[in-house]
């Protein structure tokens, strides 16, 4: 349950906002309809006070980020007709379909013993021939080649993807890629649990339930994961709660969740875009951060609320460190799938412009571990030049 946080009530403009933050500040959950109130409310500024509240309540003035670095080793996807919000996934013969060799897999991490590179993020598509074969080759040979990075691989959806096309159990999956190098996994595939929201914008795709089916075995084996929603497509507010609600509760059984990450729909690049007519229309700054300090206030039981700049933008990021987040991403190296979805951010950010970021919004930044332990907070004595850190969801 959640601790008691002192709330500055001069700074709810809305009304509506004060028997939340008196539930706050008693320590009392709230309830599904309390997070539709916070979502429907005007007061931005209110909201982000009482995120705000409850993050430092946390973690102080402290915004972490990870070195890591991106692999996608295939975008062929047999979802490639039925996800019409993706714009990263191919057909086998279509024009840009790729699937790495492990040669290419390994000149791709080639650069992790020579930078700062901590962690190896996994993900791709659903491709029949990237079995589990395929990965527990990969995972050991990285192992073997960077035995000091860490490696958080493989969405809810791939994994059962793997157990389906290898006829496996999902734990016998889990347990097999574990034993080749898997250490943590990351949340995205969740998009919004809604079977309505699915049956629209990803019909074929794992249920809201197998996802957190899968979650649940994997905390159970000891593998701590991140979790997600995709918001700002044709999801309600009714439905952005209820899943928020599923993840709180698989929280409360596993506590495996390490961090919540909200990610924005772009709408550029695929057919969901097009039927909306949102080409070129990304979601507001303003859902961003509502999106961002919900999560906070209602998923009381996550510890991390992580905004992913490079789909909100830089600036957005750095304001979102005063609506509940307490870290951020580094650079992400040769990031693929939200840059093909329209993401009009660089691709990669200095470190020293990271740590600009972070103590311009007042905050003091530090490196962390995959598991959010702190490893530094001094870096003026060892600022590296180029390449720079690597982060992700």
């Amino acid at each position: 349950m959640p601790q008691p946080v002192a709330i500055d009530r001069q700074r709810l403009a809305d009304p509506a906002l004060l028997p939340l933050a008196d539930k706050i500040e008693r320590g009392v959950r709230l309830t599904v309809e309390d997070g539709a109130i916070l979502f429907r409310t005007g007061d931005l500024l209110g909201l982000g006070a009482m995120a705000d509240a409850v993050n430092r309540a946390k973690h102080g003035n402290l915004v972490t980020f990870a070195a890591n670095h991106h692999i996608n080793p295939t975008n062929i996807c047999i979802l490639r007709k039925t996800c019409v919000f993706c714009s990263y996934a191919r057909l086998p013969k279509e024009a840009g379909a790729y699937r790495y060799t492990m040669d290419q897999v390994w000149a791709e991490a080639a650069t992790a013993n020579s930078t700062l590179t901590r962690e190896f993020h996994i993900v791709g598509g659903l491709d029949m021939h990237a079995g589990l074969a395929y990965y527990t080759e990969m995972f050991r040979g990285l192992k073997e080649r960077h035995p000091q990075v860490h490696i958080k691989a493989l969405t809810a959806v791939e994994i059962a993807h793997i157990a389906r096309i290898d006829k496996m159990t999902i734990r016998d999956v889990l347990v097999a890629l574990r034993e080749a190098g898997l250490d943590t996994m990351p949340g995205g595939g969740a998009e919004v649990f809604s079977p309505g929201v699915r049956a629209t914008i990803a019909e074929k795709k794992l249920s809201g339930e197998e996802y957190i089916g899968v979650h649940r075995i994997a905390h159970e084996l000891g593998i701590r994961t991140n979790t997600t929603m995709l918001y700002g497509h044709v999801e309600s507010i009714e439905d952005r709660m209820a899943h928020l609600a599923m993840l709180r509760d698989l929280q409360d059984e596993t506590g495996g969740f390490l961090a919540y990450i909200p990610l924005a729909y772009h709408p550029d690049n695929n057919e969901l875009g097009e039927t909306l007519g949102r080409t070129g229309t990304a979601t507001t700054g303003f859902d961003d951060l509502k999106n961002l300090a919900v999560g906070r206030l209602f998923l009381d039981n996550v510890e991390h609320i992580k905004s992913h700049w490079i789909m909100v933008s830089t600036a957005l990021s750095q304001a979102s460190l005063h609506f509940g987040v307490n870290d951020l991403e580094g650079t992400v190296v040769r990031e693929k799938i939200y840059h093909e979805a329209g993401a009009h951010t660089a691709q990669a950010m200095t470190l020293a412009e990271l740590l600009r970021l972070i103590r311009g919004a007042g905050k003091v930044p530090a490196e962390r571990d995959s598991f959010y332990h702190v490893i530094r907070t001094d870096f003026e004595p060892d600022l590296p030049a180029a390449p720079a850190l690597a982060g992700a969801a």
